[in-house]
């Protein structure tokens, strides 16, 4: 699969309310993960609506710093990670779920199954995948 083949399967895991952000992030990679998908939903449900509800870092980046760490097998993860924020807030406008849900001219900032689209997108050019 492209990278744009997972960044549109998680945009539509998301927009058809099968997953949270970092839920659809992380299932567009289980094929790569090694970790089946029961795991993965456990791994990624307490990442919902800003983590815990608490309107915090969307959790299409939560999932994408994971995917990270698990391909490169830890290795220059922080590095890794910095870029996929950048390049997150770059195509997204903003990093925490409360902005990027923030309505402006009767729309958000981003919406949800966008920000997982985006945190893929991120994270493939953040790897060069």
């Amino acid at each position: 699969m492209t990278i744009e083949e997972r960044a549109k399967y998680g945009y539509e895991l998301k927009q058809n309310g099968v997953c949270n952000c970092a839920m659809a992030v992380l299932k567009s990679f289980s094929d790569k993960l090694g970790i089946d998908e029961a795991m993965l939903k456990n791994l990624s449900s307490g990442f919902a609506a800003g983590m815990g509800g608490m309107e915090g870092t969307c959790g299409a980046i939560v999932g994408a710093v994971i995917v990270a760490g698990v391909l490169n097998g830890g290795m220059g993860t922080p590095k890794i990670s910095r870029r996929i924020v950048q390049k997150f807030r770059e195509k997204s406008g903003a990093t925490i779920c409360k902005d990027l849900k923030t309505m402006t001219d009767g729309k958000p900032l981003c919406e949800c199954p966008q920000c997982v689209y985006n945190g893929i997108i991120a994270l493939g050019e953040s790897m060069e995948i």
